[in-house]
């Protein structure tokens, strides 16, 4: 048989924040209880049908720990509580504040296929009281909606509940509870199972996610952005590299039986200092994006062909030789972000097809090259229809048919022959900087006051007893994640920032409090000082005739449809080039540019379903009138701009949610300035 033409190292990223508070035992937020429930076992336990395929998954220590906590029913959260308990024994801001955070799904992926979820989902959104009934019905649905959909197919009491649709009971919700446990059982088992037969390689990352080259030397921004502020003090704790990869690399060898041999470093985060980290760890091989090999290669004075993005490298260090590889952004931002709104069978086709396309640009002699693929292993399934079991299944079994096509673990990957690459360039993933991690204020407001109780633990932890140094450690290592650093600034935003803003000061705060020593009264502030993003109604307000400076965005009559949110990026810039959206009391009116789209729409639905929709040229001017769907004044309306292909496949929507933002209706001849 020939050899393959290409090489795929597909690598699947299971990665959530450190929600636990370890004084209470409580998890702040529910997401690594949710997405355990659906994507942590159901991506690998779908693997078992295809044996030909094999694939690494990298799982983040300090999720795999949240998750056993959850399994061994050590830790809760709020909504889990509340969830369970009778609705006629929830006081009235328990009741408002579950089915205020009822509804955190993608609608139309997780909420109107359901109908009598959508219908309570509308209902949250015209203020309608929930009674008994309702309320019970929305502590079922909220975990219904997120079950492995593998699972909900297969299992009867899921199928049962499912079928029943409404007036559910408390036995009900038991029962539902008694299918979560189980799955949130079977999850490190699934993983142990499946690397012990082969068909996957188990990587890791450092334990709780931190930005290792930033953990170096703050200063590492400077590779991307000489002379851009940086904290001060600044945080320079090389050691706490070495810690969070060592760590990582022993938990991981006894949930899973082996060490690791592979680390991705948190957000693809690479620097010298960080490969000699990843060398003295005992790893084999690290893993960045591509972005990163060029803006290295230019260090040197060096081009980059398109063929050497495709091959392993390899990067001496003073404690080792370490492997690279360089992920190909434009494919992984395909499943992430592209292929969601395509069927299935034509997503796999374009995949395959540009797959192999990379291929015979890389064509090396005797051996194929390889294409890593890299991305996050849950997030993205949310968008995609039936929680992206049909792409991956089609996916899967089209890797298995394709003679020249070979799955390889990036353990795989990295074997044989490497280039040598003379010197790394300091930078992540996403536009190979640190920008989202330092770059703002706010950003810098915490890293300095991380960088104060380091210093203090220095300085104090001979004095003090065991006990003490390992709690004062441990609340350091958690607020070292990049999840906080993630949440702070403009370019991301989510209804949760407070909590991440308070849990990242909580850590920091404990640190003081096991060093015996007083905690900065900043420490008590908030670190925010952008707006905080949320599904809020943009609503018109009258402003003074010429007045220019009220509003959203302090534009007469414009409204502000994209709000950063999400915790993925896609680590390129955006297709949309420009996009603005212009409300009066009788239309909307659009213009946006993207590129590579044909067909550029401005779409506006009622929170009861009406709906309606323009079509016009990128750049071409679109009105929409709000009697399209009948609209009244006050009204709440969904409103986004669509790009689409030639094909009439999604690019691109604003918001980038594709929901779309909120607005409300106009008085005729009324206000014309929209403020959240």
């Amino acid at each position: 048989m020939p050899p393959p033409a290409v090489r795929l190292a597909l690598l699947w990223h299971m990665h959530q924040p450190y929600y636990l508070d370890p004084p209470t035992g409580e998890s702040v937020l529910p997401w690594v209880r949710l997405h355990a429930i659906k994507d942590y076992g159901g991506m690998v336990a779908m693997l078992e049908a295809y044996p030909g395929v094999r694939v690494t998954f990298n799982l983040v220590p300090a999720l795999v720990e949240q998750v056993e906590a959850y399994a061994a029913e050590r830790t809760w959260d709020r909504q889990l509580v509340l969830g369970l308990r009778p609705a006629t024994e929830l006081d009235r801001a328990d009741t408002e504040w579950f089915v205020r955070e009822g509804f955190h799904a993608h609608p139309p992926t997780m909420i109107e296929p359901y109908p009598r979820y959508a219908e309570l989902w509308r209902r949250q959104a015209s203020g309608v009281p929930f009674d008994a009934a309702a309320l019970t019905d929305l502590q079922v649905w909220q975990k219904l909606a997120w079950v492995d959909p593998d699972v909900a197919r297969a299992d009867p009491r899921i199928v049962g509940l499912r079928a029943k649709g409404r007036d559910y009971d408390d036995a009900d919700k038991a029962a539902l509870r008694e299918v979560e446990l189980a799955l949130l059982r079977r999850v490190v088992p699934l993983y142990r199972s499946a690397a012990d037969r082969g068909q996957v390689e188990l990587s890791c990352s450092p334990y709780f996610h931190p930005i290792l080259p930033l953990l170096c030397d703050s200063a590492a921004h400077h590779d991307a952005h000489p002379g851009a502020p940086l904290p001060h003090p600044a945080f320079r704790w090389p050691e706490d590299a070495d810690d969070q990869l060592v760590r990582a690399a022993q938990a991981h060898a006894g949930w899973f039986g082996r060490p690791p041999a592979g680390v991705w470093p948190s957000e693809g985060g690479v620097s010298p200092a960080t490969a000699a980290a990843v060398a003295r760890a005992g790893f084999r091989w690290m893993a960045t994006d591509e972005a990163i090999l060029r803006a290295s290669r230019a260090l040197a004075g060096l081009e980059t062909p398109a063929a050497l993005c495709h091959r392993t490298h390899e990067i001496a260090t003073p404690d080792g030789p370490v492997r690279v590889v360089f992920r190909d952004h434009g494919l992984s931002d395909a499943i992430g972000f592209t292929y969601q709104g395509w069927a299935a069978e034509g997503a796999v086709g374009d995949f395959v097809e540009r797959l192999r396309a990379a291929g015979r640009q890389a064509a090396l002699p005797g051996s194929p090259p390889t294409v890593a693929v890299i991305l996050d292993g849950e997030n993205a399934w949310e968008h995609y229809a039936d929680g992206g079991r049909p792409f991956l299944r089609a996916l899967y079994g089209a890797l298995e048919a394709a003679a020249d096509i070979e799955p390889v673990t990036m353990s795989e990957a990295t074997t044989g022959e490497a280039e040598p690459l003379p010197r790394l360039f300091a930078g992540s993933w996403i536009h190979a900087d640190f920008g989202i991690w330092i770059g703002h204020a706010d950003d810098r407001r915490a890293w300095a006051q991380l960088a104060r109780a380091r210093a203090a633990f220095a300085k104090e932890a001979k004095g003090l007893d065991a006990a003490a140094v390992e709690g004062a450690r441990q609340a350091l290592r958690a607020a070292e994640g990049s999840d906080w650093f993630w949440w702070y600034g403009d370019d991301h935003s989510s209804l949760h920032d407070r909590d991440f803003d308070a849990l990242f000061r909580r850590h920091v705060r404990r640190a003081w409090h096991h060093l015996g020593l007083e905690v900065p009264a900043d420490l008590y502030e908030s670190n925010i000082t952008t707006e905080v993003a949320g599904d809020d109604v943009l609503r018109p307000v009258a402003v003074a005739d010429g007045d220019r400076t009220g509003g959203y965005f302090g534009r007469l009559g414009w409204v502000g449809l994209e709000r950063p949110a999400g915790s993925m990026s896609r680590g390129t810039e955006r297709r949309v080039r420009a996009c603005e959206v212009a409300a009066t009391d009788a239309a909307l009116w659009a213009e946006a540019a993207f590129d590579g789209a044909a067909r550029v729409s401005l779409e506006m639905t009622t929170l009861d379903g009406r709906a309606a929709a323009v079509d016009g040229a990128p750049g071409q001017p679109l009105e929409l009138r709000w009697d399209a769907v009948q609209a009244v004044a006050g009204e709440v309306v969904r409103v986004r701009v669509v790009a689409r292909d030639s094909v009439g496949r999604i690019l691109e929507t604003v918001p980038a949610d594709g929901i779309g933002r909120r607005l409300a209706v106009p008085d005729a001849g009324g206000a014309s300035v929209w403020t959240a």
